[in-house]
């Protein structure tokens, strides 16, 4: 018997501290992005009731070449708090987290409330304020990152922290199309992209948010982080890696990835 949205939330929930737990194939199907998005609200709603504050939303599976290999035809969308968030040249311990990955991102706050069905890159670009390099830890509570669609929506889009630039910068001018992007592990180049490979434009990526939640009758809000989604490959991350990225017109951010303090 397929178990319930409810014990598919709480034992994602309990994978943070007590490991990885298996694909969650005994409730949901590899595309039942319905119920994966269920899970995931229960335990967004979980999350806000004991205290947790939601600063915006991260966008993934913006690469065709990802959506190809999950067989979807989509991105996918997760939920940001603020304790999720290091400062950029900050540190993250290995006990807060379980198998982690990074990748380069650009990051946009939104200037007003975007709450239109049919936005498009150009509504993005009017509500935004500013962007901003990023990198995004993601992090699977699904064993071996064996994960489908469904898996990555119910565990909050395979989320778990994020690193914004300390330099922002507005939209007008740059270019986010053609940008390029390096990130490095300890001075090792170990990912690059460029901004057409974040959904065509990393604006169009946010503007597929906002369509989203407008449609769901929620809207975007002004202040809303918004991770746009990966400009190259995620790179597996070990304790004492530095991990850099640098991204065309936004500048760099970085963070450290540690063993915890004795």
């Amino acid at each position: 018997m397929a178990i319930t949205y409810g014990e598919m939330a709480q034992r994602l929930r309990n994978a943070y501290s007590a490991g990885v737990v298996e694909p969650l194939r005994d409730g949901l199907a590899p595309a039942d992005g319905d119920g994966a998005y269920a899970v995931q609200h229960i335990n967004t709603r979980f999350w806000q009731e004991h205290g947790r504050r939601i600063v915006g939303r991260k966008i993934g599976l913006t690469s065709k070449v990802v959506q190809n290999q999950l067989g979807v035809d989509q991105p996918d969308f997760g939920t940001l708090f603020a304790d999720m968030q290091i400062t950029d040249g900050g540190e993250l311990y290995a006990s807060k987290v379980l198998q982690p990955k990074a990748e380069a991102e650009v990051a946009i706050i939104l200037a007003s409330d975007l709450n239109n069905p049919e936005a498009t890159a150009e509504d993005v670009f009017a509500a935004c304020d500013c962007a901003m390099a990023a990198i995004e830890i993601v992090d699977s509570r699904i064993a071996d990152w064996k994960i489908t669609f469904a898996d990555t929506v119910a565990d909050n889009g395979s989320s778990a922290y994020f690193v914004l630039s300390a330099e922002r910068k507005k939209l007008t001018g740059l270019d986010l199309f053609t940008c390029g992007m390096a990130m490095t592990v300890n001075g090792a180049v170990a990912s690059s992209g460029v901004g057409v490979a974040c959904l065509g434009h990393p604006l169009h990526a946010a503007a597929w948010l906002a369509r989203s939640f407008a449609r769901s009758g929620e809207g975007l809000k002004a202040g809303d982080i918004i991770l746009t989604g990966a400009l190259g490959p995620m790179v597996a991350i070990k304790p004492g890696g530095i991990v850099e990225a640098q991204i065309g017109g936004l500048g760099t951010v970085r963070f450290t990835y540690r063993e915890d303090r004795t």
